[in-house]
């Protein structure tokens, strides 16, 4: 019975002071209020003119307000204003070119990999080797298991995607257009 005295003696003490602090700060009515027009404060002339237009609603214009315009209309993003490098900027010949071959070379490398990766699906499905005799002379055995030698590939695949990636990035950041690359 203490404990629960004690706790709801301070949780109201605490109401107390909170009430206290809140009368305190807000503004106390002037006794000298007279039902006529009160003195408008003064201002600078400046601070009216600044007043004026912060109160002032501004104007939000929608796709239907912009044909009962009579004139030019700015648009955002207008060539005439784009502050990064002009599509006249065009990459040297060389560079397309290397790229060109580059991209080829991981290109195959991504063919190859995936050809293999769909025959390693396929023998661990049980299926028949995409050859016709069903065993390549030239080819040794792998000790490595199958799940992991696909893992592996699916591994080296998404490195390729990557780097593909990376070049035709560099390449758009250079100014070479996706065209020139084919």
């Amino acid at each position: 019975m203490t404990r629960s005295f004690i706790y709801r003696s301070a949780l109201a003490l605490c109401g107390l002071l909170i009430c206290s602090v809140c009368f305190a700060q807000s503004p106390a009515p002037s006794p000298s209020q007279s039902p006529g027009p009160a003195p408008a404060p003064q201002e600078p002339q400046g601070a009216t003119a600044t007043a004026a237009d912060a109160k002032k609603p501004k104007k939000v214009w929608t796709n239907e307000d912009v044909n009962s315009l009579s004139g030019p209309v700015s648009v955002v993003g207008n060539s005439k204003n784009s502050g990064k490098a002009s599509s006249s900027a065009k990459a040297d010949g060389q560079y397309i070119l290397n790229t060109r071959k580059e991209l080829a070379k991981l290109q195959s490398q991504l063919d190859d990999t995936d050809k293999q990766l769909s025959d390693l699906k396929d023998f661990s499905e049980g299926k028949a080797p995409a050859t016709s005799s069903g065993y390549e002379i030239n080819k040794g055995y792998n000790r490595v298991p199958v799940d992991q030698q696909i893992t592996s590939l699916e591994g080296k695949k998404k490195q390729l995607q990557d780097k593909i990636g990376a070049l035709l990035d560099e390449a758009r950041k250079k100014g070479v257009e996706p065209g020139d690359l084919r």
